[in-house]
């Protein structure tokens, strides 16, 4: 089915039952956070606090491109479906971990959870790459635009009110039905069920059955090389100066591992009959710079989300409830300019512009919190994150639009996927990165003033004894915590700075009104569009 066939209800059903998956997925990155510490206390498991996190990242990473191939293969809706599927299934199993004590295989409480968080991350990347593709199957790429921004607007309201949701329900959620006691932060994954029926519902019963462009096989092959290369990486970099020092064995084994992985893959897709990515993709250079834009511009994005809070809570002894509503103002501007960027590229008809002033208020905006001190106020954080979120909201959906655009109907899905697939690896790499400098920085300087003092201690004092703990720390602990966090904010400008120079490279496309191409010759042909 092409856009223009599409009636105005099928597609109001189709993006409310979208948009509901959507917000769910990007919820369940940001709600758990808040509910750890009590998660933690309950089902004994400290030392795997970190793969709570990791385990949904990396299965929902790794499987993005299968899925986005599957979606070009098979069609969107059945796709979709088998993710909400997961989903539901993971969240609803999360929920119970621990409630029925160790069982064979799954062991206890807290294993539990980690395995039921990666069956909902193999749903969850379903959710994300699928709904940016349908949004290309449904509208042509003017009216795409405003679709886009409301997807990237969605995003930012996710991540601004998942912490407040996840501490609500885990302080407030908990009720006894009879002798059995509901602990609260089970709500954290129980809400999604509702809310995930619904969506079903609205998918299975009114949504069109989307036509699929493409016949093909399944690239198997190159759907176990993609999970060989990446989860070793991914790995290396969760261990990579937190459990082991970066030169050690299991870290440099899993990277040299990363890299035969990836080799083979690359081998293998030269030579595979319908390659699960198809490396003649490259050649376009829209395809190519938007993608190396995207991976640097989220590595930045993440960093500041995920060391501020340190910033906050041990250098300036601020509560984690007042740390996290710190980044409610960069939510707001994110979603401001979202969806006023989206509504402006599709009135125009191009996201150039757009793209590249996003990339310099990111600059701008990156460079004043690297000047932040600790007697820094909340008003005058709000302004520098509410700049920063200006930034960000232009780039949370006009990079996969300039692809897609330049994109060939029977290759949407697998183009979608890998864009949305870099941009999670760079959040991961740039976290990774720039945690591991941070804590070599911190705990270099700690050992000069508190012998015997590191970062993990730091935050045990944070965690154990709360804001009046943290603030109590002696003055020269807090001003290294605080130079520390805003030395990495600094060397984000690097990759913002290369984030901006991709951007430039990007051939600027103007969004067609009507007809995308039928053919590759238009992808990977790169002066196809220009």
């Amino acid at each position: 089915m092409s856009a223009s066939e599409f009636t105005p209800q099928e597609r109001k059903i189709t993006i409310i039952g979208v948009m509901i998956v959507f917000l769910l997925s990007a919820l369940d990155q940001t709600i758990v956070s808040t509910a750890m510490p009590v998660i933690i206390s309950e089902l004994q498991g400290l030392e795997l606090y970190a793969w709570v996190t990791t385990s949904y990242l990396l299965a929902s990473t790794v499987v993005v491109p299968i899925w986005g191939k599957l979606g070009d293969l098979y069609g969107r809706k059945p796709i979709l479906l088998w993710g909400i599927g997961l989903f539901l299934l993971g969240s609803w199993l999360s929920g119970l971990s621990g409630e029925f004590g160790d069982m064979p295989i799954l062991g206890g409480g807290m294993t539990q959870l980690i395995a039921f968080r990666a069956l909902q991350g193999l749903g969850g990347g379903a959710l994300f790459t699928t709904a940016f593709a349908l949004i290309a199957d449904m509208f042509e790429p003017r009216e795409r635009a405003k679709f886009g921004g409301l997807f990237g607007a969605t995003f930012g309201l996710a991540s601004a009110i998942g912490p407040l949701l996840g501490g609500y329900f885990t302080d407030h959620g908990s009720f006894d039905i009879g002798a059995h006691h509901v602990a609260g932060w089970r709500w954290v994954f129980y809400l999604n069920l509702p809310l995930s029926l619904v969506s079903l519902f609205l998918i299975i019963f009114k949504m069109p059955k989307l036509s699929h462009a493409a016949k093909g096989t399944i690239d198997y092959l190159g759907a176990l090389l993609i999970i060989a290369t990446f989860v070793p990486l991914l790995l290396a970099l969760t261990f990579g100066g937190n459990d082991y020092p970066w030169m050690s064995t299991p870290v440099i084994g899993l990277l040299a591992g990363s890299a035969v992985g990836l080799a083979l893959f690359l081998l293998a897709e030269t030579r595979a009959k319908d390659p699960i990515l198809p490396l003649d993709l490259f050649k376009n250079p829209v395809f190519t710079w938007a993608n190396i834009a995207g991976f640097f511009s989220s590595m930045s994005f993440l960093s500041v989300l995920a060391f501020l809070p340190l910033f906050m809570q041990l250098g300036q002894g601020v509560a984690a409830t007042t740390s996290g509503l710190s980044t409610m103002p960069l939510m707001v501007g994110l979603i401001l300019a979202a969806t006023v960027s989206g509504r402006l590229a599709a009135k125009t008809g191009r996201y150039k512009p757009f793209m590249f002033g996003g990339i310099a208020l990111v600059f701008l905006s990156t460079w004043l919190l690297s000047q932040i001190r600790l007697d820094t106020s909340l008003p005058d954080l709000a302004w520098r994150m509410f700049l920063l979120g200006l930034g960000l909201g232009p780039l949370q959906s006009l990079f996969s639009l300039a692809i897609q655009n330049a994109a060939p109907m029977n290759r949407m899905g697998v183009v979608t996927s890998a864009n949305q697939f870099f941009r999670q690896i760079g959040s991961a790499v740039g976290v990774a990165l720039f945690g591991a400098l941070l804590t070599s920085n911190l705990n270099a300087k700690l050992a000069n003033v508190a012998p015997g003092m590191d970062l993990s201690q730091l935050r045990g004092i944070a965690m154990e004894g709360g804001a009046s703990a943290a603030g109590a720390l002696p003055e020269p602990i807090k001003a290294i915590i605080a130079t520390s966090v805003t030395h990495v904010f600094a060397l984000g400008l690097i990759v913002v700075g290369i984030a901006g120079l991709a951007t430039l490279m990007i051939p600027e496309v103007p969004m067609r009104a009507s007809s995308r191409p039928k053919t590759d010759d238009e992808i990977i042909s790169p002066d196809a569009h220009l």
